[in-house]
């Protein structure tokens, strides 16, 4: 058992788990972001270009909701919501553009950094050495 805990813990606390967690947590936030921007910014625009739709609304109504002898709603109505599906899809594309675009700036600077000429090594001990004994006989003559 002692064995199973020991190596549970290697695997949590690798670079790579915890990356993967903090990419999570990330991800969750800029979900919520996401989904402002639709829904209060990008989609109140549609909306009035649409005249006044709300996507969210769009509803097909697969059975009416049951209501008893006073008017009280005993069933739902049973509705094809595709209003929320057009709005999941504008979602996810906006999210998915977001990270294209990320990913094609890191792209690019990874491209620049490869781009860079490296610098020279510094030569080693016995060049150094050998530069010297070069430079004496030089002032020698």
């Amino acid at each position: 058992m002692g064995k199973f805990i020991q190596d549970f813990k290697d695997f949590a606390m690798r670079g790579n788990v915890i990356d993967m967690a903090v990419g999570v947590i990330v991800g969750g936030a800029f979900g919520k972001i996401v989904t402002s921007l639709v829904n209060d910014i990008i989609m109140p625009v549609v909306g009035i270009l649409t005249g006044g739709v709300n996507f969210t609304d769009l509803a097909f109504e697969l059975h009416p909701a049951e209501l008893d002898t006073q008017g009280n709603i005993v069933a739902e109505a049973v509705k094809l919501q595709y209003g929320m599906f057009i709005q999941n899809i504008v979602d996810f594309l906006i999210i998915a553009l977001c990270i294209f675009i990320a990913i094609r700036m890191l792209n690019k600077l990874k491209k620049k950094e490869e781009e860079k000429p490296a610098a020279a090594p510094e030569p080693s001990n016995e060049e150094k050495l050998l530069t010297e004994i070069r430079d004496l006989l030089k002032d020698k003559k």
